[in-house]
């Protein structure tokens, strides 16, 4: 694939984006992360040096001696997604593409000095076109975003941290590391499924993308809106335990839950802010260098405030309560742990089902 290839029309009427800079779509929490570290001096140097002791080299090796390369010749129909992905998002330079066969439906997108797009043969299957599209823009939103090179190295330092971890006091701080880059992973797949909305332009398509990967190849049994009432429901039921085991749940995943990210991608698909960027008004990859920290910093603030404001989580609820002033904290704590108002009774049942399994649970595209 050169850069030639990709100055070709995507194959049906889409809008394009040209200059578009990847803070268009990048979640406020992913923005001001990357925003932070693009602004750091030295980064770069420092990348560079660390890129020497990756086994990125033995990674390429091994996917183009054991995986399929998509192109012209093989997986035609994905090769012509990328290219068209890649003219949307005005990203220059094509990354390499391979199918990996393995039945777990997945995506990937890795490398530092130039971004590895890796697909599972079992998504391949599992999807049709349009909702590979989405896929094949989300993986292509990774490597404009620079996701690749950030998620690399942090993960790098992270497991070189863990083998020191000896050190007294030293497994409490590299947790500490490990459950902020993951809360930081999850911000930027939802950061990446908006890149796939802008690529395919067919919300229906991502919409079915996702109950796909949750419950397989099965659309006829499946309702796109029973299943963003099942987010809906996550959110808001239960009690203060429920809430916490919610946490306990997601903080080994990588991903957000998948119903999660559909409810996610169709409140930003109705924002202003969509409607904005699809009419043209986003802002410019020249315009990066001017992007104020301190601004990126205070957006992702305002929105984690914004969450716990209209958040109908029972915990959400607790630490408004806390912050406006609760008269009465200890009846608060029993109402949101019991489910009973006025400190009544507890009832008979835990509401503590379906803890396990959270941590090895397929998550789709990275």
């Amino acid at each position: 694939m050169t850069e030639a290839s990709h100055e070709r029309v995507p194959d049906r009427n889409r809008r394009r984006f040209p200059g578009i800079s990847s803070r268009a779509y990048e979640h406020p929490a992913d923005r001001s992360a990357l925003v932070a570290l693009r602004k750091l001096s030295g980064f770069d140097t420092v990348f560079k040096a660390l890129s020497g002791l990756l086994p990125e080299r033995s990674l390429r090796l091994l996917f183009l001696s054991d995986s399929v390369r998509v192109s012209d010749q093989q997986f035609a129909h994905l090769h012509t997604m990328l290219l068209d992905a890649c003219a949307i998002l005005d990203l220059e330079k094509v990354p390499a593409m391979y199918v990996q066969q393995n039945p777990q439906p997945n995506a990937m997108c890795i490398g530092l000095d130039e971004p590895i797009i890796v697909v599972s043969t079992g998504l391949v299957e599992l999807l049709d076109e349009e909702e590979m599209r989405a896929v094949v823009g989300h993986e292509v939103g990774h490597a404009l975003s620079g996701h690749s090179v950030y998620r690399t190295i942090l993960l790098f330092l992270t497991g070189l941290a863990l083998k020191v971890a000896w050190i007294p006091l030293g497994n409490v701080a590299i947790m500490a590391i490990v459950t902020a880059l993951r809360e930081w992973f999850r911000k930027s797949e939802l950061s990446a499924d908006r890149a796939g909305l802008l690529v395919g332009q067919d919300l229906e398509a991502s919409m079915r993308g996702l109950m796909k990967i949750a419950g397989g190849n099965h659309l006829h049994e499946m309702n796109v809106d029973a299943f963003l009432a099942q987010a809906e429901e996550y959110e808001a039921g239960g009690d203060l335990r429920d809430s916490v085991l919610k946490i306990m749940n997601v903080l080994p995943r990588s991903h957000p839950f998948t119903t999660v990210r559909a409810a996610e991608l169709k409140k930003w698909a109705a924002s202003r802010d969509y409607q904005r960027l699809m009419d043209g008004h986003y802002p410019r990859r020249d315009e990066d260098k001017d992007t104020s920290v301190t601004d990126s910093i205070k957006e992702s603030a305002s929105h984690y405030a914004d969450t716990v404001r209209t958040s109908k989580d029972p915990l959400m609820g607790l630490v408004r309560d806390i912050a406006g002033g609760a008269g009465d904290l200890s009846g608060r704590l029993r109402e949101k742990f019991t489910g009973a108002a006025n400190g009544g009774s507890t009832g008979g049942g835990s509401g503590a089902g379906g803890a396990g399994g959270s941590g090895s649970t397929p998550s789709g595209s990275s």
